[in-house]
């Protein structure tokens, strides 16, 4: 009988002991194929069903049936569970460059009407994406802006480089909540990328693995997945496990395996998408006043784990010619010269024109309760640096020119840093 009632609820019929279940928290995310959107949204109480209904107008003709999981948690401490349920439905065949509409929920309780453009899928595409971490429920300053760029239909999608909410598990998962309903007006229109960083280690990264959806065939976590858009391939990937080793040693090995391999298919797909990036939260550099792992001389990120030096990921890079690396968990904005083992690299004259080596930027200054992190001395590799708050934007043109420019939310968004990233030739360039 209870397996029966289940076919119903995923069939969007009346479930028993279903209660009054708005949808809430409503986002989008890439699915494995271009042609497939992911929306994941949550409700408070079991619903009659998980569904979305879709369309090319507001008529909604394709509906697609999902399925939920129940998501309970309390913090440290606390005597009260916050229950809710995260509910996962994937649009399906849809056409690319096309805008849809939708509405989701469970067939009684639906959401408004919402829409976004599908993926595109000829090499032609030049994507425009906005980049940033460590923004939370309160003191988000890049919100409100990053809410009227989506308005203006300026991004295909957002890469959110770590830290959500801080922390999306504190008062009994109810922080979680407020942060997800406050960038639902941008992650319900754009898709919604991520990767974890340190906020989201309690419960083994539980808020961030329930709550979010990405784009991988692995079973499981999803912690790290690659996708393309247009020329370029991205790679998303946890720097966490390094540093949560009470999680597992093996999950260091199981991800710099996938990550080798995906590096590998990528560069010999270079013709299809001669450019890779990465995200991921905590970075192998930075010129920052505190005593992260960054501002250590041999960083677990750049060179691995300590005595073995196995594991670190600035060799595997450099090896698969990987051309710009994204990051946050500081809380500033840090451009650098194209760097390897603390080296620049092809001077500071023309840095970004076939540079022999990666390209980092560190964002992490979307605003969050802990305020900003200030800088120190000084590196060599250091370019450009600023404590105010912002994010990042970037556009793909083509194979050869990706443009990026920095977003000051202090200096009412003006654009505070920029430049040209210019490959000549698509081959190896170190």
């Amino acid at each position: 009988m209870t397996i029966f009632i289940g076919l119903l609820c995923l069939l969007g019929a009346v479930c028993i002991g279903a209660q009054n279940a708005p949808p809430e928290q409503i986002h989008l995310s890439y699915g494995v194929e271009p042609s497939r959107m992911v929306v994941t949204w949550s409700t408070q109480n079991v619903s009659h069903g998980t569904l979305c209904r879709y369309g090319l107008d507001s008529t909604l003709a394709v509906t697609a049936t999902g399925f939920s999981s129940k998501f309970s948690q309390s913090s440290e401490g606390s005597n009260v569970n916050h229950t809710q349920y995260i509910h996962r439905t994937t649009l399906v065949d849809l056409k690319p460059a096309t805008k849809y509409f939708y509405s989701c929920g469970d067939g009684v309780q639906m959401s408004d009407l919402l829409y976004f453009m599908s993926k595109r899928t000829d090499p032609a595409w030049s994507p425009s994406i906005a980049l940033f971490g460590d923004m939370g429920k309160t003191n988000a300053r890049s919100l409100i802006r990053l809410e009227k760029d989506v308005q203006k239909n300026m991004y295909d999608a957002i890469f959110h480089v770590g830290d959500f909410a801080y922390n999306m598990d504190s008062d009994n998962g109810n922080v979680g909540d407020s942060f997800m309903k406050n960038i639902q007006p941008i992650a319900a229109h754009v898709p919604y990328m991520t990767c974890p960083g340190n906020h989201e280690e309690k419960g083994n990264f539980s808020n961030y693995k329930n709550r979010f959806t990405m784009p991988t065939d692995e079973l499981g976590d999803r912690m790290f997945y690659s996708f393309d858009m247009g020329p370029m391939h991205v790679i998303s990937f946890s720097t966490e496990y390094l540093f949560f080793l009470q999680f597992g040693f093996e999950q260091i090995i199981h991800q710099y395996n996938w990550l080798e391999q995906d590096l590998k298919k990528a560069s010999e797909n270079r013709a299809k998408t001669p450019w890779i990036m990465t995200m991921a939260h905590r970075p192998m550099y930075c010129s920052n006043r505190d005593n992260d792992d960054c501002t250590h001389h041999e960083s677990l990120v750049r060179v691995g784990i300590p005595f073995i030096h196995k594991y670190g990921l600035e060799s595997l890079f450099r090896q698969y010619d990987v051309d710009l690396m994204f990051w946050a968990h500081e809380h500033s904005y840090e451009r650098l010269w194209p760097v390897y083992d603390r080296k620049v690299l092809n001077g500071t004259k023309t840095p970004y024109t076939n540079p022999q080596g990666p390209v980092h930027i560190i964002t992490g200054s979307a605003g969050c309760s802990e305020d900003h992190d200030d800088f120190g001395n000084s590196a060599p590799w250091s370019a450009f640096r600023s404590v105010d708050y912002g994010y990042t934007r970037m556009k793909v043109y083509n194979a050869t020119h990706i443009y990026i420019e920095q977003v000051s939310d202090d200096k009412d968004g003006m654009i505070i840093d920029k430049l040209w990233y210019i490959k000549e030739n698509h081959g190896r360039f170190y």
